[in-house]
């Protein structure tokens, strides 16, 4: 600021032109851009369809991008992460060619021909490792952040961590201001990754990083980055908005993170949802769903696999030698809309990303065409959350058969093999074509990814048979509770409720009473004590022996606290397989040759008690309908309605 001479005293007519200066100074528009959960959709393609997707792909939102820019005079584009995992172009440049030092991953391939300024660590970055990880980022045009993961040096003494990333940014950046002048505004960036990282990912960062909490870890910095310069912080929390009490650690912390004082932006990812515009964060306290603000704070969240573009528009003013954030507001862009069954393009993909990607696209196809077996019947997971599913009954007879190898000649065997998985592609927000659908006939590797999506590790715990229960009270958290003798139909399916949750136990038979309350919340904690909904548990005929042993083959996700399961923390597991268990159905497939993919119905509803439910499924779903579901039409998302007797 200008200093003004001891001698010199303005009058009130000075102070009257000073006021209008500055009513009249010239401001700075900037638009800040994002993307986020791509899970390497980088082109328009679905490799488990095999077939052009109008819906997905970085390519599409490539064009949004070029778009929004040209709007406007500035504007910078960041990336939230969760991009190096989720479909088979990820598994392949993973671990099918393997990606070698010095080569350049397709997703920066793609990503640098767009100008990114910055990118943050998602969770789901660390699958691969962390060796995968380094090796990928350094392809990267761009500088990543991450301000929550640490180097563990093993000292238990948290003053001296070193981050293992570097935990913000300060960018200078030319702008133009509202008088066509160049300016130069100090952006910081700050980036932030759910601490379940270490559940999540326990074999991969046990004894290398730790993660703290993201709120801590925003208290630490974001002063540190204001005394440093930085006109706007931008936050890029890889992590959801639950709204609720804070707890230490939360996972979904974007709703209690706008309230950390100095953040002017919250660009934010991880729940797959799109913000402005979800509707379950209608009439929350903070919450601005029009304006697209939490507590004041300009806010978006755009989706999933490249399906929305984010926007945040800035208004800042000069402040003394610097700049401030004045006003604000966020929007989404989507890549496609749904009308009835069909997706509609709202725009065409930018054919440079993908043709930068075209090698590895094509290296993809053909080891996703690959056959493994072949199958009697059509599988597919239409019914996956109203009856027992092919679906998942091949990937749990998979788990039991490789369960059975692995333990001989270990003081588990004998111990009785159940095995647990859920439905993973079940509609929900993937919309009415996000279900396994595989004709009879060969079955090849891509179908196999259409069975088992993710690229989990396979593990084995040791449970009672009370523990076993618990478990799948807290799966039947799918469903709503139901209540008897209403004739008007009842959703009976909890759509908050993330379909991978549903975990479906095979290797014993029970009973899903819905007409009861859930005995678990959303967060895994008891809050009706006397509730059961799962009745009947039968072992080999026999009432479950609460006492005994079992042996329940799952995931590393599940078995080290995924979900929030009770007694899944880490400390029930038994064995550690070597083995991912897509690779186990895999080879469960070719030691099969040909298989009868027919579910052995080991559960069931239990009465609806005169009440009618319904659900919604694929309208290919239709073509299998059993006597006992009746198909009343399509709904606004283009989902077939059902109603079950």
């Amino acid at each position: 600021m200008k200093q003004w001479s001891k001698l010199f005293l303005p009058t009130s007519l000075t102070l009257a032109c000073l006021a209008s200066a500055t009513a009249s100074a010239a401001t700075v528009d900037l638009r800040v851009l994002e993307t986020t959960d791509i899970h390497m959709h980088l082109v328009d393609y679905d490799y488990y369809a095999d077939k052009q997707s109008n819906s997905v792909g970085l390519s599409r939102v490539a064009t949004l991008i070029k778009q929004a820019r040209a709007e406007v005079q500035n504007s910078v584009l960041v990336d939230n992460g969760d991009l190096l995992q989720g479909n088979p172009l990820g598994d392949y440049v993973a671990k099918g060619r393997v990606l070698r030092f010095g080569e350049t991953h397709p997703a920066y391939k793609a990503m640098n021909l767009l100008d990114y300024n910055v990118g943050n660590i998602g969770n789901h970055e660390f699958n691969y490792g962390l060796d995968f990880l380094m090796k990928s980022l350094a392809g990267a045009n761009f500088p990543y952040i991450n301000a929550n993961v640490y180097v563990d040096d093993g000292d238990a003494n948290p003053d001296n961590d070193q981050p293992y990333f570097q935990p913000y940014l300060i960018q200078p950046t030319a702008v133009l201001d509202s008088d066509g002048k160049e300016q130069v505004i100090n952006v910081g960036y700050i980036g932030f990754v759910p601490p379940q990282i270490m559940t999540w990912d326990k074999d991969n960062l046990t004894g290398k990083v730790i993660a703290k909490d993201i709120i801590a870890s925003a208290k630490k910095y974001i002063p540190q980055m204001k005394s440093e310069g930085a006109d706007v912080i931008i936050a890029i929390p890889h992590s959801g908005m639950y709204v609720g009490n804070y707890e230490q650690g939360e996972e979904n912390a974007t709703y209690h993170l706008a309230k950390v004082e100095g953040i002017d932006a919250i660009l934010f990812g991880h729940s797959h949802k799109v913000f402005p515009g979800d509707s379950s964060l209608d009439n929350i306290e903070g919450v601005d769903n029009a304006t697209g603000t939490v507590f004041g704070v300009p806010a978006t969240m755009p989706g999933f696999w490249g399906s929305h573009l984010g926007l945040v528009d800035l208004v800042l003013e000069q402040e003394g030698q610097g700049w401030k954030v004045v006003k604000g507001s966020s929007s989404v862009r989507a890549i496609a809309k749904r009308e009835g069954r069909t997706t509609v393009p709202l725009v065409e993909a930018d054919e440079h990303i993908n043709h930068a990607v075209e090698h590895e696209h094509q290296g993809t196809l053909e080891y996703m065409r690959r056959k493994v077996g072949e199958s009697t019947a059509d599988i597919n997971s239409f019914f996956a959350l109203v009856q027992d599913d092919p679906s998942i009954q091949i990937v749990n007879n998979a788990q039991i058969w490789y369960a059975q190898n692995i333990v001989r000649a270990t003081s588990y065997e004998g111990l009785p093999i159940l095995s647990a998985a859920a439905p993973f592609k079940a509609g929900g927000r993937g919309g009415p074509e996000y279900f396994t659908d595989v004709p009879k006939g060969d079955i090849a590797l891509k179908n196999v990814s259409d069975l088992y999506i993710y690229p989990n590790d396979l593990k084995i715990v040791k449970l009672t048979g009370a523990q076993v229960i618990e478990w799948l009270e807290r799966s039947a958290g799918q469903f709503n509770q139901i209540q008897p003798n209403q004739e008007a139909p009842q959703a009976l399916i909890n759509t908050s409720f993330p379909t991978y949750n549903f975990d479906v136990i095979d290797g014993i038979q029970y009973r899903i009473n819905v007409t009861k309350p859930n005995r678990y919340d959303s967060e895994g904690k008891i809050v009706n004590e006397d509730a059961h909904r799962i009745e009947a548990v039968t072992y080999q005929g026999q009432p479950i022996d609460l006492n005994q042993e079992f042996l329940v083959v799952t995931n590393n996700y599940r078995a080290s606290g995924g979900g929030k399961f009770p007694a899944l923390d880490g400390s029930t597991t038994v064995i550690d397989a070597p083995d991912k268990n897509r690779d186990v159905v895999a080879n469960y497939l070719l030691s099969q040759t040909i298989i009868n993919p027919a579910a052995d119905n080991n559960w069931k509803f239990a009465s609806f008690a005169g009440a009618t439910v319904n659900f919604t499924s694929s309208p290919k779903a239709k073509s299998y309908a059993t006597p006992k579901m009746a198909f009343t039409g399509l709904d606004d998302q283009g989902f077939a309605v059902f109603e079950l007797q």
